[in-house]
């Protein structure tokens, strides 16, 4: 989200519900939230939202169904980039270390391979 990244938490609750189903209608955001407000509450955000270039719709009957306004590649780096920013002091190598645990969760194989590639091309692209 690299329009306005100050989303309210219920702006944020939206764009999550959005992210995980897919385009879908206000009715259904408004059952997805968790302590949701009123329905009129949820259509106002969306609308918020579409103002602010996070959403599009597009009409489909008597009714709107939402969308990313950005690819969902696109929007989950900018949300992986704010919370690395935010919970990690902007330390990507702390984000990692949080992700792999120190509770002795384990890997497969095939994930810490991927893993050992990615540093690997990480220190090419550092050293040039």
């Amino acid at each position: 989200m690299t329009k306005n990244d100050h989303l309210s938490r219920r702006e944020r609750q939206i764009i999550d519900v959005v992210l995980e189903r897919g385009e879908c209608s206000a009715r259904k955001i408004h059952g997805e939230i968790p302590d949701a407000p009123s329905y009129s509450s949820v259509r106002a955000l969306l609308g918020i939202l579409v103002n602010k270039g996070h959403l599009t719709h597009r009409s489909d009957g008597p009714r709107y169904l939402y969308s990313l306004a950005e690819s969902r590649d696109k929007a989950q780096g900018s949300a992986l980039k704010r919370l690395i920013r935010v919970f990690f002091g902007g330390s990507r190598a702390a984000a990692v270390i949080a992700l792999l645990g120190e509770d002795g969760e384990q890997l497969s194989d095939e994930e810490l391979e991927t893993l050992s590639c990615l540093i690997d091309k990480a220190k090419r692209r550092r050293d040039g």
